[in-house]
């Protein structure tokens, strides 16, 4: 069943691989109930996926098999918070070497075109520091990075 307020991906045909794929590397997800479609549509053939269910990391999500003619784009992207660089690297790496792509501040993009934040929470606890001085060491470190250094950024907050 259908949460009540579900976010819905639109991939061109990989909706499943995508949801296998979250399932396989986020903690807390799972794919749910593949729908095939009952008849011929735009975008594909009776009995082709039309739609999965799953959850990344305890949201539910609707992956829709729609076609080609919407891309994602950095609009919408996933945070998640990582608690250690061990977390980071693993999360980060796995996105990545599956065909996704680095970017900045932490930011990447899975093959589907998700993008994702792969966030540190040492890094949100940087940036908010009191002391704006070194909030400042850390964000300006922060800018420099695609994966996001956890030493590094410490570093730079203590000066």
């Amino acid at each position: 069943m259908v949460s009540k307020n579900t976010i819905c991906l639109w991939y061109d045909r990989e909706a499943e691989e995508a949801a296998r794929f979250y399932a396989k590397v986020f903690p807390d997800s799972t794919v749910g109930t593949v729908y095939r479609a009952p008849g011929d549509y735009p975008a594909g053939k009776d009995g082709d996926v039309l739609t999965v269910e799953f959850t990344v990391m305890g949201i539910p999500c609707l992956g829709l098999n729609g076609g080609p003619q919407f891309q994602h784009d950095e609009a919408f992207s996933f945070q998640v918070a990582t608690d250690d660089q061990a977390e980071t690297d693993r999360l980060w790496d796995a996105i990545v070497s599956n065909g996704g792509q680095e970017s900045q501040c932490g930011w990447c993009k899975d093959k589907w075109g998700i993008s994702w934040q792969i966030t540190p929470r040492a890094l949100t606890a940087a940036i908010a520091d009191p002391d704006r001085a070194a909030a400042k060491r850390a964000f300006d470190a922060m800018m420099t990075m695609g994966k996001i250094d956890i030493a590094a950024i410490e570093a730079a907050r203590r000066g």
